[in-house]
């Protein structure tokens, strides 16, 4: 195992993951930030370096987390050969098996493997499979023309929005998730549309890993194009400072499906893999 934190290695790296797109895109946004500020204070483990065959992020040793936090105790994955990624999951160190965890990557064999060494542990494994979407390097502009006349405002999220994004969230409706989507918030770009009084209405935010995520409308609010101006309001800020625009959809939310459509989001040949591990001490007390 091998700590990257040479920052010119890591710019290396940057390049490097790019050749390996889509396979590697989870991993390669979460470099991008490290070389950007490091704002979620993440670092790289590789199993060698330069020729590596695996590397995994992860948060920083030193980093305090919450043990049932798996939405802050996140690995992302990349490999070129999946047996460097179990050598590097058995090793004692690189992985954190006595709290809640969840691991991301873009490759069909992520799952089996991961179970593998968890079972070994007696760790439980859920996995959440869903489509994976990159924008297209040229997005279109947002028409914000539904605006004009109205006191909607076109701005971006705050700390103080955690909470009913923790409520309107399908993954959220726990203490830790608030607190994720706080810290989230106040670290990454995001675009919100709000109402007169100053409350969102519609919104999307990106995570650790680069990616679009929790895009929601209030459903009073839905069927106005609301939901398009705020995706293509953020994948415009994010390719204008250099980040590819990505996110994952579950295969049943069809009305997302239909705007990605709509924008021309390319649909990738590989399959976003969400597998959130819990030892058998915390069995019950996680939310998934």
């Amino acid at each position: 195992m091998l700590v990257l934190n040479c920052s010119t290695k890591l710019l290396i790296l940057e390049k490097m993951l790019k050749i390996h797109f889509p396979e590697s895109l989870k991993v390669y946004g979460a470099v991008m930030n490290i070389n950007r500020g490091n704002p979620f204070q993440k670092e790289i483990v590789l199993d060698s370096w330069p020729d590596f065959k695996a590397v995994i992020t992860r948060q920083q040793k030193s980093t305090e987390t919450d043990n049932l936090d798996h939405y802050t105790n996140a690995y992302a994955v990349f490999y070129k050969d999946v047996r460097a990624y179990q050598q590097l999951l058995e090793e004692c160190d690189v992985i954190n098996w006595d709290q809640c965890f969840q691991i991301q990557g873009l490759q069909s064999e992520l799952y089996d493997v991961s179970k593998a060494v968890a079972n070994s542990k007696q760790v439980d494994v859920k996995l959440t499979s869903s489509k994976a979407v990159c924008f297209p390097a040229v997005t279109p502009l947002p028409d914000t023309s539904s605006l004009m006349g109205t006191s909607l405002r076109l701005t971006y999220l705050s700390v103080a929005d955690a909470d009913l994004l923790n409520r309107t969230w399908s993954r959220g409706g726990n203490e830790q998730c608030l607190r994720y989507l706080a810290n989230v918030i106040s670290c990454f770009p995001s675009a919100c549309l709000r109402d007169d009084e100053g409350s969102p209405i519609s919104w999307c935010l990106t995570d650790q890993f680069a990616t679009v995520c929790h895009s929601y409308t209030l459903p009073e609010h839905r069927r106005k194009g609301y939901n398009k101006l705020v995706v293509l309001t953020l994948a415009r800020k994010l390719q204008s400072w250099g980040f590819p625009c990505q996110g994952n959809i579950l295969d049943d939310n069809m009305a997302l499906i239909s705007l990605l459509n709509c924008i021309h989001v390319d649909f990738l040949p590989c399959r976003f893999h969400r597998l959130i591990l819990t030892p058998a001490s915390f069995s019950g007390q996680v939310h998934l």
